[in-house]
């Protein structure tokens, strides 16, 4: 997957603690999430289920609609996320290609 702006959620489990996210790298962004590079909120809550995503042609529709689902509630999410993804299953290695 080439760099291309995204926006992501993860979660630490089915139904467990939501991270809503914006990059213009995916892979290398998620890889930190996994990996506990960087000190923060997905790092303490264990977060790092890539469970949703979104490719966006620009940055700026990436970080718009990365603010947008933040004002969401929880039960909307949800939705979003089971629309694709019923299961909540890793989406991580179909974004590095490994499925």
């Amino acid at each position: 997957m080439e760099k291309q702006p995204a926006t992501y959620m993860l979660a630490s489990g089915r139904n467990g603690t939501l991270y809503v996210g914006v990059s213009s790298d995916l892979i290398g962004r998620i890889w930190q999430h996994r990996t506990h590079a960087v000190p923060g909120f997905t790092d303490r809550y264990r977060a790092t289920r890539l469970v949703w995503y979104e490719l966006h042609p620009t940055m700026e529709a990436a970080i718009t609609r990365e603010k947008r689902i933040k004002k969401w509630n929880r039960a909307w999410k949800i939705r979003l996320i089971e629309a694709s993804n019923h299961y909540w299953n890793d989406l991580w290695p179909y974004i590095i290609g490994q499925r």
